[in-house]
């Protein structure tokens, strides 16, 4: 399946998804996320805000804001900046009506610990197909940070015919699997 054939089926699949089944995959992913090593380890953290169509970071970010350093990604042209997250009052519709935060501080890719990276799909080999625009590959290309994938388990599909300029994921995290990619 190439990677528009798969972005329009998990389309399809999340069209089916009910609230309290998207609020309890979030909860399922999230908690097991946070029992990995490479989370307790980390002060800052890279996570995506998400959309109505992505599984939800909202109530990890707030959960987590206060206790350890949130970055979000900021779009500027073709590129992803990185700003530290205070609080839901610094964050106005952005590119792609994406919540992004507002500041001045960019800070490196290099000085994150870990980013939880989002997609479209996953495999067990860490590619991952994301919404086409290449994003997330420009910002980890070269980076040594971990990162680690997050989705439904419907998200994790067989096989993925990986891009040269593609970046692979450490891991990947579903309601029901935790995958180390080696």
């Amino acid at each position: 399946m190439d990677k528009k054939d798969v972005r329009l089926s998990i389309k399809a699949r999340k069209s089916l998804l009910s609230d309290r089944e998207k609020q309890l995959a979030a909860e399922a992913v999230f908690g097991r996320l946070e029992q990995t090593a490479e989370f307790m380890s980390a002060d800052r953290i890279l996570v995506y805000h998400s959309l109505p169509d992505e599984l939800s970071t909202h109530s990890f970010i707030d959960r987590w804001c206060k206790r350890k350093h949130i970055y979000l990604p900021r779009v500027n042209g073709d590129n992803l900046e990185i700003v530290l997250y205070n609080d839901e009052s610094q964050l106005s519709s952005g590119s792609f009506n994406i919540k992004e935060p507002s500041g001045n501080t960019v800070v490196s890719i290099d000085e994150m610990e870990l980013v939880i990276v989002p997609a479209v799909a996953f495999d067990v080999a860490g590619n991952r197909v994301g919404r086409g625009k290449g994003y997330y590959d420009r910002l980890l290309t070269g980076s040594k940070v971990t990162k680690i994938g997050v989705g439904y388990d419907f998200q994790l599909i067989e096989r993925i015919d990986a891009e040269p300029h593609d970046v692979r994921v450490d891991a990947v995290i579903t309601e029901n699997n935790h995958i180390i990619v080696s």
